[in-house]
């Protein structure tokens, strides 16, 4: 993790809609959107293929979530024909969970260039390493770098 603050907070993985991945029946893309944007990225000199290519959604209600500077903005990637471009922000963080430590990225597709799916700023979306055993309901622990991520 960059050099920066890291807070612990506490949260609970919740169910997506399984398009990150490509998992979901109704998906209509069978790599993923994660799988479609990591060469983008990649690209751009954040390489993630040491991570699984979707994302854990953990909840951190009642606490909000906001991105002030992350170490990582990509704008303008035209990842699909069918979408315009997108701007995406990734801070580095770690994942405790049963004795685990995951490393990964908060993944944050900028609203105001995304098309149609948001959650809410109390649901960080995750990229990481597998973490062996993790299904929805699970508490975990998300350290961030609150140099570049606000939690209130």
């Amino acid at each position: 993790m960059k050099a920066g603050k890291g807070q612990r907070i506490k949260g609970i993985v919740i169910e997506g809609r399984g398009w990150t991945s490509g998992c979901a029946e109704d998906c209509p893309y069978p790599d993923g959107t994660v799988g479609l944007q990591m060469p983008h990225f990649r690209a751009r000199g954040l390489d993630l293929s040491t991570f699984y290519a979707g994302t854990l959604n953990i909840s951190i209600k009642p606490q909000k979530f906001a991105m002030q500077h992350p170490e990582f903005t990509l704008r303008n990637i035209k990842w699909h024909a069918g979408h315009p471009p997108e701007d995406f922000s990734f801070s580095r963080c770690w994942i405790h969970f049963k004795g685990q430590r995951a490393a990964g990225v908060v993944y944050y597709p900028h609203p105001e260039t995304k098309v149609g799916y948001f959650l809410d700023s109390s649901t960080l979306e995750i990229i990481a390493e597998y973490v062996e055993s993790i299904s929805c309901g699970d508490e975990v622990e998300v350290e961030l770098n609150t140099d570049e991520i606000a939690v209130v």
